[in-house]
């Protein structure tokens, strides 16, 4: 299978075509802001996806002066929820010193949680039904869920329910080793038991993407964010402090390595035989992302000055079509690097004909974007990929990279687990 998910954003430089229209309500994207990215089990370890969340919805305050009152609406995407914060949304927010009259709720889509969000924050806003609202995601790998066998928590709860003495002990006598053994988390299907990194591998040979390959785009990943980061470039990170350590104010999983070094280490999930590795795979993250999305209108008439114009939609074709555009207008290129193998074998599809017309129902190919406009900053590879916080970085780094490289136009790109991907046209505003 072939899943992709796409957005798109522009800055009149190079074509006098605008998406914006006059006469409707325009959606704008003010400022995206994201707490570091860490591998899972590292400086964030004693913290709560809320408390992520809560810095990324303070960081964003914090850059954009804006008032709390004035938001109208948060929503914010997880894929592995705290069973004690379901709502993280709502949680994050009134540690953040929102309103306990602003509502807010949590959405999961897996990897496109918070694209779900921006998409429900921008169709809020269409609507009319508000003038600014926050989206966001977070997820904290570092300490998911682990719970008792099913058999398990049915003794316990005939245990609460029971009455007697005579009762309790009866179930306690019940009680085997077996029940004992806990059901460990796994970033599964739960339709198919299958995991991501095996339908990677599976992906990957079905369209011949070599292990030669998934390793050198990896790498590319990690040379270009390290450059990104050195230079400066990726300023959507606010600091984070952490109780009782420092301040933490880079992303700590781009580590640059050698294609001698990636050839050493075993398969991940087909073994011996597959392709997908520990260093061509993206890692597990802790990390949290925020934007403000508002109308244009309201966005001016408070002194903001917007990145960009959103507009939702599904698929690279329809983003085109709706748009008028094609692959050659686009500047900039961003798409999510769950799996190495996963990006190539996309983009092969994206160049087939044969695809195109026997798994689309389209006539001809999409084309695939050159290598000289994709990823620049790196990606999930390198950065890190908190499943639920990626979708504002994707939209929030495509606006950054606009500006700096002088482009108009840009698409993102990101898949989601179930054989979801989702679609959002992204125009930056003119400056």
């Amino acid at each position: 299978y072939v899943f992709t998910t796409f957005i798109k954003l522009s800055e009149f430089t190079k074509s006098k075509k605008t998406l914006s229209k006059p006469g409707v309500r325009n959606v704008v994207l003010v400022e995206g802001v994201r707490t570091p990215f860490l591998q899972a089990g590292t400086t964030y370890a004693d913290l709560m996806a809320h408390d992520l969340a809560r810095g990324a919805l303070q960081g964003l305050l914090n850059r954009t002066a804006f008032p709390k009152e004035a938001v109208d609406y948060i929503v914010y995407g997880t894929v592995i929820q705290e069973v004690k914060t379901s709502n993280v949304a709502r949680e994050a927010a009134l540690g953040a010193g929102f309103s306990d009259k602003t509502p807010a709720h949590t959405v999961t889509m897996a990897c496109i949680s918070s694209n779900q969000a921006m998409t429900t924050a921008v169709g809020l806003v269409a609507s009319g039904q508000c003038d600014a609202v926050v989206a966001g995601g977070v997820e904290f790998m570092s300490d998911v869920p682990i719970r008792h066998s099913r058999k398990m928590r049915k003794m316990m709860l005939s245990l609460n329910r029971a009455r007697t003495l005579g009762a309790r002990l009866s179930l306690l006598g019940s009680l085997r080793l077996s029940h004992l053994v806990p059901e460990l988390p796994a970033v599964s299907e739960f339709s198919t038991a299958e995991m991501m990194g095996h339908s990677a591998d599976r992906l990957a040979a079905a369209f011949g993407i070599s292990r030669l390959d998934q390793d050198e785009f990896a790498l590319r990943s990690h040379v270009l964010a390290k450059k990104a980061q050195d230079e400066g470039l990726l300023t959507d990170i606010v600091d984070f402090k952490v109780p009782g350590k420092d301040i933490v104010s880079k992303d700590n999983g781009i580590r640059p390595s050698t294609m001698e070094q990636m050839s050493k280490l075993k398969p991940a999930f087909i073994k011996p035989h597959g392709t997908v590795t520990a260093a061509n795979s993206s890692y597990l993250t802790d990390g949290a992302s925020a934007v403000l999305i508002m109308s244009e209108e309201k966005a001016l008439a408070m002194g903001y000055k917007p990145k960009a114009y959103l507009s939702p939609t599904y698929a690279i074709p329809k983003v085109l079509e709706r748009s008028g555009l094609t692959l050659a207008d686009i500047d900039a290129f961003e798409f999510h690097e769950a799996f190495a193998g996963q990006v190539l074998a996309n983009l092969t599809a994206m160049e087939s004909d044969w695809f195109a017309q026997n798994c689309m129902g389209r006539k001809a190919k999409v084309g695939a974007p050159p290598m000289e406009k994709f990823n620049l900053w790196g990606g999930s590879l390198s950065l890190g990929h908190p499943f639920a916080a990626t979708g504002c970085r994707l939209v929030t780094m495509v606006a950054h990279r606009l500006k700096k490289e002088g482009g108009q136009y840009g698409l993102v790109a990101a898949c989601a687990a179930g054989g979801q991907g989702h679609a959002m046209l992204v125009e930056a505003c003119p400056q």
